[in-house]
């Protein structure tokens, strides 16, 4: 795992996971602004020659540390950071239900972004 870069490419909505030039991973995510401005990952998707190796992990703990850094939450819809996140609630706060309700609306409003 220590060769792994993480990159945050906000105008595509990804959370990307390098070996080198090679994307091993992703998170996909949007950028919520009302009720509140929230990080929504929606997929999570490693590629099959890098699973177990705990890059999911690693970029849901990035996801949430950005969220940190930027003053903001993260509304899980992906059911994997969910997941991640009830097993790590000291570095994943829970978000709001009336803001997780307002990421499903948007995502319904949008079908053709995911």
């Amino acid at each position: 795992m220590s060769d792994i870069e993480i990159r945050d490419d906000r105008a595509a909505g990804r959370l990307e996971a390098l070996l080198g030039d090679e994307v091993t991973g992703r998170v996909e995510y949007f950028v919520l602004e009302a009720p509140a401005r929230a990080l929504v990952p929606v997929h999570t998707i490693v590629e099959p020659a890098h699973e177990g190796q705990g890059i999911a992990g690693s970029l849901a703990r990035e996801l949430y540390g950005m969220a940190a850094r930027e003053g903001v939450v993260v509304a899980p819809l992906c059911p994997y950071v969910v997941k991640w996140a009830e097993r790590h609630p000291d570095e994943a706060p829970a978000a709001d239900p009336e803001l997780l309700q307002a990421a499903k609306d948007w995502l319904r409003a949008h079908p053709g972004r995911f």
